[in-house]
C-alpha cells in the first residue's frame, strides 16, 4: 500500500490529501471487473444488453443483470449485482409512487437522478459502503428515447450509446466508430451484440447474451428472445464485424 493511501481507504467519509475517496474508487473498480453491459439509443427505441455466462445446470431463461423498472423503463447492470437488485427495488417503488401521485409515467431522467442521489448519499455517511454497481437506464417517455448511465460516485450522464464493465473501453471505442443516431432498432441490437463479442472471450453463439428493448411505438419494456438475438448476431457479423485481436 502506498504511504499516501494508508488510512484514507478505511472510511468512506475521509478525503485523502490528494482529494480522493478511495472507497468510491474501489467501487468503480468493481464495475470495471464486472461482465459487460451495453445500452444503445436508436430512432426506433432503446436497446440494453448484457453478457451472462450461465453454468451448465443453471436455469438461465431470465436475465439476472437486466431489470424492468416500469412499463417503459429498464436497466442493465455491471458490477456487484445484488446491489443492482436493491437499486431496482428502490427505482420500482419510486416509479410507482410517481404514478400514484401524478397519475402519469415517470421520466427516465427522473429515475436516473433518484438512483444517482441514492448512490451519492452513500459517499457522505459513515457506516455504509458505496454501491458497487453501475447502471445503464433506458426507456421511452414524453421526452422521447432516453439513455442514462449512473455510477457508484452518484454521477448520472445521458448517452446515445455506452458500455460498462470489463473491456468497456474497447467497446466504447467500437461504439464511437459505428454508432449512428438514425440507426434502426435492429441495427442497434446488432451493434450491441458486436460490442459484447468484442469484450467477451466467447466470440460465437448467443447463449451468453441477454437483451431487452423499449420501442418508441409501444413504450413497452420487452425481453428479446434468444432466437431474435441469434438473428441479430448474424446481422452483426455482416454490418459490424469485430476486429481480430
Amino acid at each position: 500500500m502506498l504511504p499516501s493511501q494508508q488510512g484514507y481507504d478505511r472510511a468512506i467519509t475521509i478525503f485523502s490529501p490528494d482529494g480522493r475517496l478511495y472507497q468510491v474508487e474501489y467501487a468503480i473498480e468493481t464495475v470495471r471487473r464486472g461482465a459487460i453491459a451495453v445500452g444503445i439509443k436508436s430512432k426506433e427505441g432503446v436497446v440494453i444488453a448484457v453478457e451472462e455466462k450461465p453454468r451448465k445446470l443453471q436455469i438461465s431463461e431470465s436475465a439476472h443483470k437486466i431489470f424492468q423498472i416500469d412499463e417503459h423503463i429498464g436497466f442493465a447492470a455491471a458490477g456487484y449485482i445484488p446491489d443492482a437488485r436493491s437499486q431496482a427495488d428502490a427505482a420500482r417503488f419510486f416509479s410507482q409512487s410517481n404514478r400514484m401521485i401524478y397519475d402519469e409515467p415517470v421520466d427516465v431522467e427522473t429515475v436516473a437522478k433518484h438512483l444517482a442521489d441514492q448512490c451519492q448519499q452513500y459517499t457522505q455517511f459513515g457506516g455504509a459502503r458505496p454501491f458497487g454497481v453501475a447502471l445503464i437506464i433506458g426507456g421511452v417517455d414524453s421526452n422521447g428515447n432516453s439513455l442514462f448511465l449512473t455510477d457508484p460516485s452518484g454521477t448520472y450522464i445521458a448517452y446515445d450509446a455506452v458500455a460498462i464493465g470489463a473491456n468497456s473501453d474497447q467497446a466504447n471505442d467500437f461504439l464511437e466508430k459505428n454508432y449512428k443516431p438514425d440507426m434502426s432498432l435492429e441495427d442497434a441490437s446488432a451493434l450491441a451484440v458486436s460490442c459484447i463479442y468484442l469484450a467477451s472471450d466467447q466470440k460465437e453463439g448467443t447463449d451468453h447474451i441477454k437483451m431487452s428493448n423499449v420501442k418508441s411505438s409501444t413504450k413497452q419494456f420487452d425481453k428479446v428472445t434468444q432466437e431474435q438475438i441469434a438473428n441479430y448476431a448474424k446481422i452483426a457479423k455482416q454490418k459490424f464485424p469485430v476486429p481480430s485481436s
